[in-house]
């Protein structure tokens, strides 16, 4: 099992996001400041403004969301979850590309922070 922290503006929001968009399961809520989200063997820890992973390092630089690491989540026919996506309003970041290993497209949550879907070649 994987865990991966993102960093967001607003946590309901993001649990929304993914909860309602990308298929996870709600695990945990901790106010404003923090929810724990499940899909398969991720978990993803949303952390908002108010959290501990918010603050300013020691040398001043302050944590924000976005950047390119991510996270895959692999899909059956990646074209229909795209458009279906897309008509509700999530944000891409390309088109879709097809590589030696099959297509991926990168989607934004609401605070810019990238996830890749992938449909491996059959």
């Amino acid at each position: 099992m994987a865990t991966v922290r993102y960093l967001v503006a607003d946590v309901d929001r993001s649990v929304e996001f993914y909860v309602g968009r990308l298929g996870f399961e709600m695990v945990d809520q901790m106010g404003p400041a923090f929810a724990r989200v499940q899909r398969g063997d991720l978990t993803l820890w949303l952390a908002g403004p108010q959290s501990s992973a918010a603050r300013p390092m020691p040398d001043g630089r302050q944590p924000m969301p976005g950047g390119w690491n991510r996270f895959v989540i692999e899909v059956e026919d990646l074209t229909e979850r795209v458009a279906t996506l897309s008509a509700n309003g999530v944000a891409f970041r390309n088109a879709i590309v097809t590589g030696p290993g099959g297509m991926q497209i990168l989607a934004e949550d609401p605070d810019g922070n990238p996830i890749e879907l992938f449909e491996p070649r059959r």
